[in-house]
This record gives C-alpha cells, sequence and structure tokens, in this order.
C-alpha cells in the first residue's frame, strides 16, 4: 500500500490493510466496524455503536489503557485531534504503534476525513457513506432558525465555533447563536442561553440532558431533546441526522399559529 498521510500531515505507512484496529473515537468505530468486519479488535468504554460490538474495551478516549491498547497487538490505532490527547497519541508511536489521527471540524472535513480513512485499511466505499456525501454535499441553506446547544450543566457549556455540530447545524439552515463565542465549547451562563434563540436543543451526551433533565431550565425559550449521536458523530450516523435535521429545520420555518 503507498504511504498516505493522517489529518495532520503524519505520514501512515502500512504494508497491507491493517487486520487488528483498535479505535480510540466512537464515531469512528461505528464506521470502522461497518467497513472493515472482524478488524476491529479494541475501542473505548464510549464506543456504543453498534450496539453489539464485541471487542476489547481499553477505557475512556480521554485516558486510554495504553498497555491494554499496545496489548492488542494493533497493526493500526485510530485517534481524534480533539477526542484524544496528544501525549496519548505520542506514547503510542514511541511504543511502536502505527496511528492515524483525523481532525474533523466541518462536514466536508468529516467526509474526506472517512473517505481517506477507509481508503487506508481497506473499507472501500460503503453505502452509508456514498449516501453522505450526497446528502450533505451540497452548500448550506439559507438561515431558517437560531438555535442553542449546550452539552454540559452546573456549570453549563455549549457548543460554540470551528465544531462538526456546529457546521453540521448550518448545513440544514439552524444557526448556532455560540458559533462566534470564545472557544469551542465555552462556558456560558444560563440567563444567556435562555431566550437566545428560537430552540434550544438539549442531546443525551456528552451530558445526557434528557425530558426531566434539561428543559425545566428554560423559561423563554422551547427547547428538544436530542439524540447526542446525531448531531456530534460522524460515520453511518450522517444519514439519520440529515433526515432528522431537515425535519427539525422544516418544523421551526413553519409559521406558528
Amino acid at each position: 500500500m503507498p504511504t498516505l498521510s493522517d489529518d495532520l500531515g503524519t505520514p501512515v505507512a502500512l504494508p497491507e490493510p491493517p487486520r487488528r484496529i483498535v479505535s480510540l473515537v466512537p464515531s469512528l468505530t461505528e464506521a470502522l466496524a461497518d467497513a472493515v468486519p472482524g478488524a476491529l479488535v479494541g475501542a473505548t468504554d464510549w464506543c456504543t455503536h453498534p450496539a453489539d460490538l464485541a471487542v476489547t474495551r481499553v477505557r475512556g478516549t480521554k485516558n486510554p489503557d495504553l498497555r491494554a491498547v499496545l496489548g492488542l497487538e494493533p497493526d493500526l490505532v485510530v485517534a481524534n485531534k480533539e477526542e484524544n490527547r496528544e501525549l496519548d497519541v505520542r506514547r503510542l508511536r514511541e511504543a511502536g504503534a502505527t496511528v492515524w489521527v483525523t481532525d474533523i471540524e466541518s462536514v466536508p472535513q468529516a467526509l474526506a476525513s472517512l473517505t481517506r480513512l477507509l481508503e487506508l485499511v481497506g473499507g472501500g466505499r460503503p453505502g452509508w457513506l456514498a449516501e453522505s456525501q450526497r446528502l450533505w454535499g451540497t452548500p448550506a441553506p439559507e438561515p431558517v432558525a437560531r438555535v442553542a446547544v449546550p452539552i454540559w450543566r452546573d456549570p453549563w457549556m455549549v457548543v460554540g465555533g470551528s465544531t462538526f455540530t456546529s457546521d453540521l447545524l448550518a448545513h440544514v439552515g439552524l444557526v448556532n447563536v455560540f458559533a462566534g463565542a470564545d472557544g469551542r465549547y465555552p462556558h456560558v451562563e444560563l440567563e444567556r442561553i435562555d431566550g437566545c434563540a428560537d430552540v434550544v436543543l438539549l442531546p443525551d451526551e456528552p451530558y445526557a440532558f434528557g425530558p426531566s433533565d434539561g428543559p425545566e431550565a428554560f423559561a423563554r425559550t422551547p427547547t428538544r431533546c436530542v439524540d447526542g449521536r446525531l448531531i456530534t458523530w460522524y460515520g453511518p450516523s450522517l444519514v439519520p441526522a440529515h433526515a432528522m435535521l431537515r425535519a427539525l429545520a422544516a418544523e421551526l420555518t413553519r409559521p406558528r399559529s
């Protein structure tokens, strides 16, 4: 196989498609499990899709058990610039592991990064990737509504700019009101969130917002509990995410009675 460079420009050479892969990124775990079934031998505790994934767990994205990762003798470890620590990537490489690092802050980056990763591992172009490219490959439409997306409470944190989630929303006409705030996931007082948007989207991860935990905090803004995977993950989830977000955008566009 030719030498390819990962998303950060680091050359990654593999003599043949990897037969043993450890993924430290939930989104990519789902993509790899679908595209190269049988090659995935390790994943984090947060890798919840597919639901029947039966691999060795290597703790979390921020605190992976490096000894366990190396003990699986992977041909390739897959990581992400945001999800995983540079220190862990460096230690894995120093120990002799081949690591491919992704860097995804937008929908086009996600599609390009997935395409190159699946080429590296011999996964081809699965149907969900082709459909995702068709659905998400068009320019963002005119804005139809303003949204805020908390990801934590006490203290409250929201999705900011230069994030995959913010760009994903923009691609269906939903404007992230905190896209211009300092930081990618800024701390924001609840009073600033409530009343600043047409709707507050409350995902069930990383904080587990739900009908009884989150909506009660907002007195002035309607809320919507959403599947966090559909607004934060890239991979097979991009297909149902498009349907869900387009439906939400259409609902928010309709005049209120």
